[in-house]
């Protein structure tokens, strides 16, 4: 499936996610992505939208490679699995987490300024991502998002590798991919 841009991936999730729109749902979007995809979605859906702000935590030497994710409110995601074969040690871990802890800080402030966060307790949430690769940043965010009291939590995105889709559609209430594309 192609996408011609992010308003167009937000406009065709919409539609996935239009039975969830009588639930008053929140949407919330995570930066930088995933924001003007969950703008289209909160815009269709007429839900308020938010940020939802999360940090990958990267293998020291190969960081686009996630070995898990922070979030507001303290959450963490580790893969053991992806530490152990990357031989990351706790010590790495730990470094790692500082650094990514004062940026997501800074990056909440930044997106949010001083406006509180929409309150999610007893609320449908919808988490909007522009794609998922290791689902780690994702899956951060469902945590946050249910630490923070959701009742139900959608994650949405227009595409997402294959084995991070199953794996992720055990974790969430309702996972809505348009296309999980073999290479």
């Amino acid at each position: 499936m192609h996408f011609s841009d992010r308003a167009d991936a937000g406009q065709r999730l919409a539609d996935a996610l239009r039975p969830l729109a009588k639930s008053d749902p929140v949407v919330l979007g995570l930066p930088r992505g995933g924001v003007p995809v969950a703008f289209r979605v909160a815009q269709e859906l007429g839900a308020p939208l938010d940020v939802i702000v999360v940090r990958k935590l990267g293998v020291p030497h190969h960081p686009e490679l996630g070995f898990g994710a922070i979030g507001e409110g303290g959450v963490r995601v580790i893969s053991e699995d992806i530490m152990h074969r990357s031989r990351t040690s706790d010590a790495d871990l730990a470094a790692v987490e500082r650094a990514e802890t004062a940026e997501l800080l800074r990056r909440a402030r930044a997106f949010r300024g001083d406006r509180p966060r929409i309150s999610l307790d007893g609320r449908t949430v919808v988490i909007v991502d522009d794609g998922i690769a290791t689902g780690a940043t994702a899956l951060a965010a469902c945590e946050v998002a249910r630490a923070q009291g959701a009742a139900h939590v959608a994650l949405a995105v227009p595409v997402a590798a294959p084995d991070a889709a199953e794996r992720l559609r055990g974790r969430v209430d309702e996972l809505v991919c348009l296309s999980t594309p073999t290479r």
